[in-house]
């Protein structure tokens, strides 16, 4: 049923991240096909979400950098006929990813009452995130102009210390720095990230910081040393409501049989 008041009603948010597609249909990690894993994602989004307003993907959408691969990513979340909004990981290439879809590189969104801000924290040629300053300013500038809205602010890799030693060195370098900004804004409701392919929900003051799983491997919660599970792919879906509340959840794909190959080149 509609919403009585439309500028009301909550934005409906999906997050999908991690994809790691190649050029090759068939390319996989660790033996699975990141093209079929990314199906059955999309599938269980459109079982389980009636309603998508907007679409956020959070980097690594490709392996190999290459545009074959966006435009395959591009092709598959196409169904959904909405908006969505792309950021580079590690593995993309920035430069590939906005060629193929300029339009999707927007970093900054206004929908309903709220404002959603995509940072580029993914270094050239290196697995670590650090924010430049142009992307510090591009943020301050973004909150500042944001009148009443309430705001998300969305990069790739993780500002905070997740329990896991190995992954730890390749996080965000700054995000001292990018935590002090956001908490001079109470507008700013959550940050939102992808990259280390697990579930993360926190509340840290007011800011809600949140990780979403992959939609091919997972990374083993807490480990030390680098180790994958075998828990489906998934992603999150986030409710956006006007008086800035959010609410979010996790889903997996849980018709997805994961079967991975240790033997396979690795991640």
């Amino acid at each position: 049923m509609p919403h009585p008041d439309p500028s009301q009603a909550p934005v409906c948010v999906v997050q999908l991240t991690d994809a790691h597609l190649f050029a090759d249909p068939a390319g996989t990690l660790l033996g699975l096909r990141t093209r079929d894993s990314l199906r059955h994602v999309i599938a269980q989004v459109r079982r389980e979400q009636p309603c998508v307003d907007l679409l956020l993907c959070t980097g690594d959408l490709s392996q190999d950098g290459s545009a074959a691969s966006y435009q395959a990513f591009r092709d598959l979340t196409g169904d959904f006929a909405v908006p969505a909004r792309w950021l580079p990981g590690n593995h993309d290439e920035a430069r590939v990813m906005a060629e193929v879809a300029p339009e999707l590189v927007q970093a900054v969104t206004d929908i309903g009452a709220w404002r959603i801000i995509m940072l580029n924290s993914a270094v050239q040629g290196a697995t670590h995130g650090l924010l430049e300053p142009s992307q510090l300013s591009l943020l301050d500038d973004a909150l500042l102009s944001a009148g009443g809205r309430h705001c998300l602010v969305c990069c790739h890799h993780q500002p905070v210390d997740i329990g896991c030693a190995w992954i730890a060195p390749i996080g965000l370098r700054n995000a001292d720095e990018l935590l002090r900004r956001l908490e001079g804004y109470p507008q700013v409701k959550a940050l939102l990230w992808g990259h280390i392919h697990q579930e993360w929900d926190e509340l840290r003051g007011g800011l809600r910081l949140l990780a979403t799983p992959s939609t091919c491997i997972q990374f083993a919660a807490r480990s030390e040393d680098f180790k994958v599970s075998e828990e489906q792919p998934g992603y999150r879906w986030l409710r956006l409501h006007a008086d800035g509340r959010l609410e979010t959840g996790v889903q997996r794909a849980t018709d997805f049989e994961v079967k991975l190959d240790f033997d396979s080149p690795g991640y």
